[in-house]
């Protein structure tokens, strides 16, 4: 789960880490008013999407006046804001931030991160802040500096001086910046985030380090216990069928293709989608339902793939093992009927009591194309698919 950048920088400022002024708008004069309370002459007012690259997007303005403040706000307020992380549908910006102006000497970039393959913490940072990452670290990946910390034993005071020393930070500073990273660490920590990131994290004319920038995300497997963090969730921001998927306790990714997917198991998943774009056609999302398929989660799931308009077959592809074939189909069988489906069902059981359930979808009197392989069920999805797209544009003809 992400947050709003105004949010990860009220966390942060908790944790001790310093920002500057500043609030949220949701109107022209809303924003306004925020830069009357900040004061000062320049404010930046900030369009709040989860994404980074707001700037190269126009979603940052820099104003002078208030006049500027309200136009700027008139003018990112409803915008639909395109960034390499949005893709290209974009994200509507719906509410912004006015922050004070600030007298930048240097930027910064910082970083925390959950990495998976060393089961470490990874603390990174660079002295040439301000620009996207992902373009220092292919040109001057010499540039970028990685502490890795170990979860059982925390950061140690001597590695958040390390980055401080990478950051060429001045002799003076050195106690502040400690203070910076540790307070970042212990929110990461606390929180159970998963990423935090600073970029970027400036030094001021008169030597103070202040987050001009924060993104922090969240692990959803641990919300339960973070009932504060799990109430910043701004679904506006979100897919709404990945919300929908994950308010039902399904795991769920949309996608641009037009097959539908219902599978059990995150690698049979990628597999599966794998084969199907090996037959010459494009998955429409990943779903993986889980080892506990009942007939009730089934029919959720049809649902929420049929909800994507896009979606010209389906392939329901199964391996019972902690599960059984048998049930698989009965709930198969139940939501078809319930949903009066109007496009082609490919349906591929595998494992526990397979003959029962194949039994049951032959004798269902659905018209359900079975396969016994992955390969064929991927090339007979992908075959429906064509004859569905073929009618249309007969029709449309």
């Amino acid at each position: 789960m992400d947050i709003h950048e105004y949010q990860a920088k009220e966390i942060l400022s908790s944790y001790g880490v310093k920002i500057a002024e500043g609030g949220l708008a949701y109107s022209p004069s809303d924003a306004v008013q925020r830069a009357r309370d900040i004061g000062g002459h320049v404010w930046a007012v900030k369009a709040q999407i989860h994404s980074g690259a707001r700037g190269k997007a126009g979603g940052i303005k820099i104003c002078k006046t208030h006049d500027e403040v309200e136009a700027a706000a008139e003018f990112l307020l409803g915008k639909r804001l395109v960034t390499h992380q949005t893709g290209p549908a974009g994200k509507v910006c719906a509410r912004l931030y006015v922050e004070s102006g600030m007298d930048i000497a240097r930027e910064l970039y910082f970083c925390f991160l959950v990495d998976r393959g060393s089961e470490r913490i990874v603390m990174v940072g660079s002295a040439q802040g301000g620009m996207e990452i992902e373009e220092l670290a292919a040109n001057h990946s010499e540039a970028i500096i990685k502490i890795y910390i170990k979860p059982s034993v925390g950061l140690q005071d001597y590695q958040a001086r390390e980055m401080a020393f990478a950051l060429d930070l001045k002799a003076e500073m050195l106690s502040h910046a400690v203070k910076t990273i540790k307070g970042c660490y212990r929110a990461l920590r606390d929180l159970d985030a998963n990423m935090l990131e600073i970029n970027p994290l400036v030094i001021t004319g008169s030597g103070e380090l202040v987050a001009l920038d924060a993104k922090m995300g969240f692990d959803d497997n641990a919300l339960f216990r973070q009932q504060k963090i799990s109430e910043l969730r701004d679904k506006t921001q979100e897919d709404p069928r990945e919300m929908a998927a994950a308010d039902r306790g399904l795991s769920y990714v949309g996608l641009n293709g037009d097959i539908g997917c219902m599978i059990n198991g995150a690698g049979l998943a990628m597999a599966t989608m794998d084969m199907i774009k090996l037959a010459g056609g494009e998955p429409a999302n990943f779903l993986d339902v889980g080892g506990g398929a009942s007939a009730e989660r089934t029919e959720k799931a049809f649902r929420l793939v049929l909800a994507d308009k896009n979606v010209k077959a389906m392939l329901v592809n199964i391996f019972a093992g902690i599960n059984r074939c048998d049930w698989i189909a009965e709930g198969v069988v139940e939501a078809v009927k319930k949903i009066d489906m109007q496009i082609p069902l490919i349906v591929r059981l595998s494992g526990t009591n397979v003959e029962e359930g194949r039994r049951i979808i032959t004798e269902s009197g659905l018209p359900i194309i079975t396969a016994e392989t992955l390969a064929e069920a991927a090339e007979k999805a992908v075959q429906a698919r064509n004859k569905v797209v073929a009618k249309d544009m007969a029709r449309e003809i």
